[in-house]
């Protein structure tokens, strides 16, 4: 029996109640949930509440945020909706107007009658602005670049911000109707005025058509647009908008047709443009680029853009008679656009190639008659068409063009290679090759328009050429002449034409023949050997060939005036000499060629050849002073004496001084140049426009010279 008197036993109510594990993990859990439930809740009484009030309670907040983040006066004067239906965002402002940044002047940036869109919720929460449907009425839209090409109206901000490229969100559907659109850029020279309205389209395929309508100037060019943006069915359920564009600039019309992914999406687009006009530099005049002239062109290309860079592809056509293929991409890069382009030729007729080194197309196209000009009362035929140095400084490039052929009568050029690269105003044509008559020619030119004037640098070297191929046109037979030519131009000069840039230059003219053959059907006329000549011509060997040990062709050019420096060619049977020059200024003559016989000769005119006149009409002056002279003493020789007498006064004593062919070979100056024996050669050019006979320049000679070369200037 127990112990009455025993202690209790103590229990802990703790150990009494029963476990709720479940329940103390739950609570943290159920709070959250209804956290959620409450966040939704709210969502959907908000929803609920901007729905059926359609958010018009919100007016004038939305202008007072919108005035603050814009920096602009944003207002709506008649009525405002602001909700979501249900998904995406609807938003409609009546009277609504946006004002512009005080620089651009009084108008708004921003007015329209009705603005009703209904935008996507999703896309646009990740950065993807898209509108599924808009409807715009009797709107206004001002774009507008500032002078300095800074800042822009449609960039949003404190005043003074720098002005963003133009990116428009991706309409998918659109009714707009009066609604016309302003653009002014002062620096890019482009302006334009376009209308825009929707209309009922006539192809059954087509919901509807926005149309659009303008007119426009740029860099001084008018111009009109017209097109049409049809938009399919299928478009809300992401299909593309066709597009078709005919846009009219005085001789240039271009149409682009095809898909967008979406009404103001290009990025993408799958596009074929039609350009064609009288002189394809205009086309590219309209965007700032300089290009050289051309006679009427067709050209056509897909199109495409990504981000600031468009595509030129599968281009293909004709400028003049020649044609035209590749590809060229135009990236709208800053601070200058950069086009590249890599271009191919099959054919290039040679009167497509005058524009290329500035002659006018349409002169061109009728050869010397329309390329030759009066200036000063005498013919000129360089160039005379002004580089367009500020357009060189728009804009950068870089350019691969190679032609197969030049066609053309007598022109045995082919093969032609060209790389051309733009840097802020620095072009450089290098290398610019071609095969001419089994030779090949290589050049380097450097144009710099970043100087004031321009300047030019020129570098052409001809490697070995056959010349009966290359002076086939002169009476130079190719048959039994192996003789061969080389040259090299390197000048530079100021200027901003062709004519200018040489009648400026400094430099010199070299070219070299080495040993070998020549046959003319007056190659001993060209020695003015006349007894050999008659002596060969009764035998029958008149085709025998001219034997040439070497020869120099070379001008020293000072201030656009280039002299004999030297002239000496020395053949088997001759030595040929040739003093005077020509001037690059007025494109005048005044060379000088004899020729003494190295073994005694009957019947020598021993008399110098004359070439003078201008680069375009040039005249032969056989019968010199000289030949008369001897002439005359014939003719007294043979009355005072006797008919054998009068012969003594052609007889050429064979005593000229053979040269010394390494130095001519080197195309070394005149005061270089030796005889066989090693001895100073007094008798040709030295850089000096004239010389007397015995190698001093009288001081009536220079008079002269000078006075014909530099008194007209």
């Amino acid at each position: 029996m127990a112990d009455a008197d025993a202690p209790l036993m103590k229990i802990d109510s703790a150990e009494l109640a029963p476990a709720h594990h479940g329940r103390a993990l739950g609570t943290p859990l159920a709070s959250a949930i209804a956290v959620v439930t409450t966040i939704i809740g709210l969502v959907i009484l908000a929803w609920a509440i901007l729905f059926v009030t359609k958010g018009r309670f919100l007016k004038h907040v939305f202008e007072h945020v919108a005035s603050d983040l814009t920096h602009r006066q944003v207002r709506v004067g008649g009525d405002f909706q602001f909700y979501f239906d249900p998904i995406a965002l609807k938003f409609r402002a009546d009277g609504m107007t946006v004002s512009n940044p005080k620089w651009a002047g009084p108008t708004n940036f921003f007015s329209a009658d009705k603005l009703d869109a209904r935008i996507a919720t999703f896309p646009s929460l990740f950065g993807k602005r898209r509108v599924n449907w808009l409807d715009l009425q009797n709107g206004h839209v001002d774009l507008q670049w500032d002078k300095a090409h800074r800042t822009n109206t449609w960039t949003f901000g404190e005043a003074g911000r720098t002005g963003k490229a133009l990116e428009l969100p991706l309409i998918r559907r659109a009714l707009v109707n009066g609604t016309v659109l302003h653009y002014r850029d002062p620096k890019g020279q482009l302006a334009a005025d376009i209308a825009i309205k929707t209309v009922r389209a006539e192809d059954t395929r087509f919901a509807n058509a926005i149309r659009f309508a303008g007119t426009g100037r740029a860099r001084g060019t008018p111009f009109t647009l017209s097109g049409a943006l049809l938009s399919p069915n299928a478009t809300v359920s992401g299909g593309r908008n066709q597009l078709q564009l005919h846009i009219a600039a005085v001789d240039t019309v271009a149409d682009i047709a095809g898909r967008l992914p979406g009404a103001t999406e290009l990025d993408g687009a799958d596009l074929r443009a039609d350009v064609r006009g009288a002189n394809l530099s205009d086309a590219f005049a309209v965007a700032g680029i300089t290009a050289p002239d051309t006679r009427a062109y067709r050209l056509r290309a897909s199109l495409t853009k990504h981000n600031d860079i468009w595509r030129f592809t599968h281009l293909n056509g004709r400028f003049g008679d020649s044609d035209l293929a590749g590809s060229l991409t135009i990236a709208l890069t800053q601070p200058r656009m950069k086009v590249t382009a890599d271009l191919v030729t099959h054919s290039l007729d040679i009167v497509d190639v005058g524009p290329f080194v500035g002659y006018n197309p349409s002169a061109a196209a009728k050869g010397k008659a329309g390329i030759v000009r009066e200036q000063g009362g005498h013919p000129m035929i360089l160039p005379d068409a002004p580089l367009r140095v500020n357009a060189l400084r728009n804009f950068d490039a870089g350019v691969r063009y190679k032609v197969g052929k030049v066609a053309g009568r007598h022109i045995p050029v082919s093969h032609v290679d060209l790389t051309l690269k733009l840097d802020d105003g620095l072009l450089k044509l290098s290398p610019l090759t071609f095969d001419v008559a089994g030779g090949h020619l290589a050049s380097d030119i450097l144009i710099n328009a970043r100087r004031n004037p321009v300047y030019t640098d020129y570098d052409i070297r001809l490697a070995p050429t056959p010349m009966g191929r290359l002076l086939g046109d002169f009476g130079v037979a190719e048959a039994g002449t192996t003789g061969t030519i080389k040259a090299r131009v390197k000048m530079a000069g100021l200027g901003e034409t062709v004519h200018q840039s040489l009648a400026n230059s400094n430099g010199r003219i070299a070219i070299v023949i080495p040993a070998g053959t020549m046959w003319t059907r007056n190659a001993q006329l060209a020695e003015l050997d006349v007894g050999t000549f008659i002596q060969k011509m009764f035998e029958h060997k008149l085709k025998k060939p001219v034997e040439i040990n070497c020869g120099l062709i070379a001008f020293t050019v000072h201030n656009g005036i280039a002299a004999a420096d030297p002239i000496l060619i020395d053949t088997k049977k001759n030595v040929m000499l040739g003093r005077g020059g020509f001037s690059f200024k007025d494109e005048a003559l005044d060379l000088r060629f004899r020729a003494d016989a190295k073994t005694f000769s009957l019947f020598s005119g021993q008399s110098p050849v004359g070439v003078e006149g201008y680069f375009a009409e040039p005249r032969l002056d056989v019968i010199s002073p000289q030949l008369i002279g001897r002439g005359a003493a014939a003719v007294g020789l043979g009355v005072a004496a006797s008919p054998i007498a009068a012969i003594l006064a052609f007889i050429d004593p064979g005593d000229a001084k053979a040269a010394a062919c390494g130095p001519v070979l080197a195309g070394a100056h005149a005061n270089a140049q030796r005889t066989t024996k090693g001895k100073p050669r007094t008798d040709v050019g030295n850089g000096t426009p004239a010389k007397s006979e015995n190698g001093k320049q009288s001081r009536d000679q220079a008079k002269k010279q000078r006075k014909k070369f530099l008194g007209i200037f």
